[in-house]
């Protein structure tokens, strides 16, 4: 078979490596595993931002019928990507700071950085300012889960808290204490780019 790329149905373009069968195994040869690596990292992240998604689990190379199954398998090649891959290439994404053990203490799961914590900060503020939330004190919820959707939709409230915390460094936003837990003040501070 001719490498080809291949949309899912989805909607993602999958790159023609997917269709290479080599791509599916790890290489013995440590330039041309770098090379895979790079391919699957960039693979895994523009997958992830397509789809929303923000977690990826040694699981997911395992269960059929999930989220990551259009990337973990190619079933015109007979392919898919093993568990002890899939674990690899997690750690490759971790120490890359692409990616964080989550929950920590453990290296089988992961929070995705499509977007880095910092770049989430920009985006939150940016938000803030464009939706008129600034000098209010809204709840992480709130902010997650909004009435109508937003690009900070679902965000995991560990990389909003991230997020956060870079504002505050720059005087951008201030964690409140509010009844049922945490929430934030935007503030209009200056772009600490």
């Amino acid at each position: 078979m001719a490498l080809s790329t291949h949309t899912t149905p989805t909607g993602f373009l999958l790159p023609s490596i997917h269709s290479a069968p080599p791509f599916f195994t790890q290489q013995p040869n440590p330039a041309t595993q770098a090379t895979v690596t790079e391919q699957w990292t960039k693979l895994i992240l523009s997958y992830a931002r397509f789809r929303r998604l923000f977690t990826l689990r040694v699981e997911d190379a395992e269960t059929s019928g999930g989220d990551w199954d259009e990337v973990s398998r190619n079933p015109r090649i007979n392919r898919r990507l093993l568990p002890s891959y899939l674990e690899y290439i997690i750690s490759q994404l971790v120490a890359k700071g692409l990616a964080v053990y989550e929950p920590a203490k453990q290296t089988r799961s992961v929070q995705l950085y499509w977007r880095l914590p910092e770049e989430w900060a920009e985006v939150l503020h940016e938000w803030a300012s464009s939706t008129g939330q600034l000098n209010t004190i809204m709840t992480f919820y709130e902010i997650v889960e909004p009435p109508l959707p937003s690009e900070l939709s679902n965000l995991p409230i560990s990389l909003l808290k991230k997020a956060i915390g870079i504002l505050a460094k720059t005087a951008r936003a201030q964690i409140i204490a509010v009844a049922d837990g945490e929430g934030v003040r935007f503030l209009a501070g200056t772009s600490g780019r």
